[in-house]
């Protein structure tokens, strides 16, 4: 017999010092995550209001009188359950990082429709986005990164705004910053890209090199996206300014005021770094997790701050999702999500002829990565089952039900 992971508490017994979790959506409540630790009074009243009878306890049962838990661990005395499969709940696991996504693009896309007709219903369409975002990215202490996609072969607007929060939200996270600013850095980092619905079809799909005017075109997008956001009033001044200076760097050279140093807020920088690695993961000429770094590390010395550059290296970790490896046992894979063993991903693997594919925990496995491949070293049959030219998005890890 065990005492099962979640325990009922009811309302009547609240008290300052625990950590619950909601037994609701994060739609439907004021809080900015599921899982609060409770430090005021205020927090019970409003959790009270909520028209839930219990919530699950977390931590703090020592807290709790002796007779009162006593109770509830009566009430939730289960058999112990069986093995899980790990594999089965890792391959779950991506399943709903795809899903959610998904689901997060579409929102996305829905709520940009908004932002000429209706600014007001675009921020809260935005801020119901960045909960549901920031909720999945804390379902865990350490947080990891997931391959997904949105079955396109260029990034949308929507798309590469998703998977750049993603790393932004991840990034800000290492570097401590608080949740009200991380809010402010997913929301301005959402509508990045706004202002590129104003830049017309022909220019912004355009496949080939751009022109002179039709640069300096695409480059008014950021104060396009600026002043159709501020309409509202509502986008914190920090979002609008991820907005208006995300392809600003620190050394000046950036768009679209030059601006220096530590005049570009630490939330922008962040955003202007995640933006700069995710649009190079959909270059025809890169495509790769590695190319993409080794681009920043070459092509943009001295324009991104160098710790920040630090942080996106530990949030990719050695070998980030999308990276195609060879292993130990002679299969060749690519990594689907980072693992707190930063050498031993998760990794959809087959032979070197692309049969006997299926995913592969390294760690459980015992197996090791050797080396890091280039797309054109696969057979045909590996192009074809691992699919490396495929672009490039990120998701956090899900935590499934077993």
């Amino acid at each position: 017999m065990a005492r099962a992971d979640k325990v009922h508490l009811p309302l009547a017994k609240l008290q300052l010092g625990i950590t619950i979790k909601l037994p609701i959506s994060w739609k439907n409540h004021p809080f900015m995550f599921n899982r609060i630790k409770i430090k005021e009074e205020a927090q019970i009243d409003l959790i009270k209001s909520l028209g839930i009878s219990y919530v699950i306890l977390l931590s703090g049962h020592e807290l709790i009188p002796a007779e009162e838990e006593k109770v509830e661990e009566v009430e939730q005395v289960v058999e112990e359950a069986p093995e899980v499969d790990v594999k089965v709940l890792a391959r779950k696991s991506l399943k709903v990082s795809q899903q959610r996504f998904i689901q997060s693009v579409n929102d996305s896309r829905a709520a940009f429709t908004k932002t000429g007709s209706d600014p007001e219903g675009a921020y809260h369409s935005g801020m119901s986005i960045v909960k549901g975002m920031m909720e999945h990215m804390c379902e865990v202490d350490t947080p990891q990164l997931a391959l997904v996609s949105a079955g396109e072969s260029d990034a949308s607007i929507t798309q590469h705004g998703i998977s750049s929060a993603v790393v932004s939200l991840m990034m800000a996270k290492v570097l401590g910053v608080s949740e009200s600013d991380m809010s402010d850095i997913a929301l301005g980092c959402l509508y990045h890209d706004v202002g590129k619905l104003k830049v017309p079809d022909n220019i912004r799909n355009k496949k080939g090199p751009l022109s002179d005017h039709e640069v300096n075109f695409v480059k008014t997008h950021p104060n396009f996206g600026y002043d159709m956001l501020s309409k509202s009033g509502l986008f914190p001044e920090s979002a609008l300014n991820i907005v208006r200076h995300h392809h600003e760097f620190v050394d000046g050279s950036g768009y679209p005021d030059g601006l220096v140093g530590d005049k570009i807020p630490l939330g922008t920088q962040i955003v202007s770094l995640a933006n700069d690695f995710d649009s190079q993961l959909w270059s025809e000429s890169i495509r790769s997790p590695q190319v993409a770094l080794a681009f920043l590390f070459k092509k943009r010395a001295g324009q991104h701050d160098d710790s920040l550059v630090a942080s996106l290296v530990k949030v990719l970790g050695i070998y980030p999702p999308g990276t195609i490896v060879k292993l130990s046992d002679g299969k060749v894979g690519k990594v689907m999500m980072t693992t707190k063993e930063v050498k031993q991903p998760q990794v959809w693997a087959c032979d070197t002829d692309g049969a006997d594919s299926g995913l592969k925990l390294l760690i459980e496995d015992d197996v090791t990565i050797e080396q890091v491949v280039k797309m054109e070293e696969l057979s045909e049959g590996a192009m074809k089952t691992l699919q490396p030219e495929m672009g490039i998005s990120f998701y956090f890890n899900s935590v499934p039900d077993s």
